[in-house]
């Protein structure tokens, strides 16, 4: 991360916007076991029509060429720890390929299942909306049983995170349905020790209308916002989090976080411009090239 960090500043110089990655985010697997009401990509409903994964030997040769172009690699999906070999995958990306920082994106449900990964993990990063076990349901299809279980198990790896040695990330995704609550979830990270980042619910790439037009939303983010100058475990900086309260446009740079596909394939620049059918745009397999250079 470093190098290409010290090669963005000097081709910024250059007024180039064309940057290499900091962080490169892996799509292990399109299946997922919730069914949650604000994402429009995957879910168990939609796994009948997922995008195959590939085997482990082709994902681990897909890690090789990725650790050319990088060394801070993000497993999401769906739900990695969906994936069958996501044990081996992790170690060996590890052990093997010697990425420097492995982070893994889930929604916990399936931790305790998969505990051996965990020393090969550097952040965890766990999706949690809400502290509402009634709410956590509604929004993702589980029943009260297992939606509790997503609360439990945040609590169970808070608290064991010195004994696998990885740093516990909360993601939460700002909805009408979930406004109301981000104070008290806020005073569960802190009492937990524990960091969130926030994002707003999106509708095809755009922020859901019903934020752009909500004052409640509107005071979320002054909530946040002053509860990040006062030392809140708010990730993202206060200039982030005013974007997201005016959700005026922005300078993006996707290529620091390039994104790949299960089957392979890097979505280039971003999936904006990719499904856009844009000139700029497009799909490149990974598979068919020899190293990130290429």
């Amino acid at each position: 991360m470093i190098i290409n960090y010290q090669r963005n500043l000097t081709r910024l110089l250059r007024r180039d916007r064309l940057l290499h990655p900091l962080n490169i985010v892996y799509y292990v697997t399109e299946q997922c076991n919730l069914n949650c009401a604000y994402c429009e990509d995957f879910g168990l409903d939609r796994n009948e029509g997922a995008a195959p994964s590939l085997p482990l030997a082709d994902a681990l040769r897909l890690l090789r060429i990725i650790r050319t172009g990088g060394d801070h690699l993000i497993l999401t999906g769906g739900d990695p720890l969906l994936y069958p070999a996501i044990e081996e995958l992790t170690a060996r990306a590890h052990r093997e390929l010697k990425f420097r920082h492995i982070t893994l994106q889930t929604n916990g449900l399936l931790l305790p299942q998969h505990e051996p990964l965990l020393h090969h993990v550097d952040r965890l990063v766990i999706s949690l909306d809400t502290t509402d076990p009634d709410l956590i349901g509604e929004l993702t299809g589980l029943p009260p049983d297992l939606a509790a279980t997503i609360l439990d198990n945040v609590q169970t790896y808070a608290r064991r995170r010195r004994e696998f040695g990885y740093r516990l990330v909360l993601n939460a995704v700002l909805s009408p349905r979930t406004l109301s609550g981000v104070p008290d979830l806020l005073d569960f990270c802190a009492a937990h020790d524990l960091l969130i980042s926030f994002s707003p619910q999106a509708v095809n790439n755009w922020p859901r209308y019903e934020l752009l037009t909500s004052e409640e939303y509107r005071r979320c983010l002054e909530t946040l916002l002053a509860r990040k100058k006062r030392g809140a475990p708010i990730l993202g900086s206060r200039a982030y989090l005013r974007t997201l309260l005016d959700l005026r446009p922005f300078s993006c740079a996707p290529t620091l976080t390039p994104r790949i596909a299960p089957n392979g394939d890097l979505l280039y620049p971003c999936r904006p411009i990719e499904q856009g059918g844009l000139a700029q745009g497009g799909r490149l397999n990974l598979l068919t090239v020899g190293s990130w250079a290429e």
